[in-house]
């Protein structure tokens, strides 16, 4: 048996700088041997910054590298399917970053998406699309690892660990991961993205949501999914002039800038998931949890550990504060911490560990694909004005 992961990675933006968290930080050897983009300032970027031994800009050569056990796919969703499919038949195991996959467009479609493609029928390719993926999973026995690192944050994970000694019942639960917008100069278009901003960002909260009532389920041995979902999805900005707009960073042209889902369990519990692109001041992110004997609520942006006050900000071109912070100057909270308490490194180990000791890991397809699920329904509800039952 090995006693190392030899790792290629295929995409060299924000994600493999939140990956890269972990793959430092892990308990578990780690062998960062190729990464993989399409500029070559990126690669050397990568090569320098985390310790990569060598880049590439063709995807083949991580497939046909037999020293790499697995790809790690930080890429945009528009190609996350191809890419997984490839290196699975190529004999790897596969982790992937958020969301899944999605609708993206097809040859003959009306311009823009978003705005003229049917969301039920988006739904419907959404599903077939995720069976595709899951046969070839089953085909080749590999690992597949989903990284929601909000299921890994260490709130959540003891969240979990609550709700199953104490054999809770889960009542309600509400999440939320808002921004001032993205980096992302894709970020405002269906095509590239499969949605706005609750499908760049909600997913997060939904992910810890399903992750938690899974726990549930497991305490009490029977099965517990989402029934139906009701969405709401809107464009808040599209009314402000450009001088109000000046503040707000998103700029969607097919994609929704804010976004609420509602979820009904077979149980009857409750879930209410938010996301917007248009807050000002950072970043915010939680899960609370209501049950018939505890309530949980987990800060996953814990920012009271230390204070800054910066004159100016000389020399802090490469230091981070936090997420989507506009100005380091003046008084401030930073992240401290932040791989830790959002679970990007408990997610690594957890995969590192599932190829090491061939075990399943705790965010898989099961997760990824429920995630993707509940998101297309919100989009479909949206559309059509009603509950969409999926279960």
């Amino acid at each position: 048996m090995k006693d190392f992961v030899t790792v290629g990675v295929v995409g060299a933006g924000r994600a493999l700088e939140l990956h890269a968290f972990g793959y430092k930080r892990s308990n578990i050897p780690c062998r960062l041997k190729t990464v993989m983009a399409r500029r070559s300032e990126q690669i050397q970027k990568a090569v320098k910054m985390y310790g990569f031994e060598k880049g590439t800009t063709n995807f083949s050569d991580l497939l046909n590298d037999p020293e790499i056990d697995v790809v790690d796919i930080c890429t945009p969703p528009y190609v996350h399917k191809e890419q997984i499919i490839l290196a699975l038949r190529a004999g790897k195991h596969v982790i992937c970053e958020k969301p899944l996959t999605g609708y993206f467009g097809q040859s003959g479609d009306p311009e823009p998406i978003g705005n003229k493609v049917s969301k039920k029928y988006m739904y419907e390719y959404l599903l077939k699309e995720l069976d595709e993926i899951r046969a070839v999973i089953a085909e080749t026995g590999k690992k597949f690892m989903y990284a929601e690192n909000f299921i890994y944050a260490p709130a959540v994970l003891k969240a979990g660990e609550i709700i199953r000694a104490k054999k809770s019942r889960i009542l309600y639960m509400k999440g939320e991961e808002s921004l001032k917008g993205s980096s992302s100069a894709v970020a405002g278009d269906w095509n590239r993205t499969g949605g706005g901003i609750f499908m760049r960002n909600g997913v997060h909260p939904l992910g810890a949501i399903l992750y938690l009532k899974k726990q549930e389920s497991l305490a009490l041995g029977r099965e517990i999914i989402v029934k139906s979902v009701v969405g709401d999805m809107g464009y808040a900005t599209k009314g402000l002039s450009e001088y109000e707009h000046r503040h707000i960073a998103a700029d969607p042209h097919d994609v929704e800038d804010a976004g609420t889902a509602v979820l009904t369990f077979t149980d009857g519990s409750k879930a209410t998931i938010i996301s917007t692109d248009n807050l000002l001041g950072g970043s915010k992110n939680y899960v609370e949890v209501y049950a018939n004997d505890t309530a949980i609520n987990c800060r996953l942006t814990m920012n009271d550990a230390m204070e800054t006050y910066m004159v100016d900000d000389e020399g802090m071109d490469n230091v981070y504060l936090s997420e989507m912070l506009p100005i380091v100057t003046g008084w401030n909270k930073p992240f401290v911490a932040d791989e830790m308490l959002r679970g990007y490194c408990n997610e690594i180990v957890d995969f590192m560990g599932a190829i090491l000791n061939d075990k399943e890991p705790e965010s898989g397809f099961d997760l990824a694909a429920r995630v993707m699920k509940v998101t297309y329904a919100a989009y479909y509800s949206n559309e059509e004005g009603r509950r969409i039952v999926i279960s």
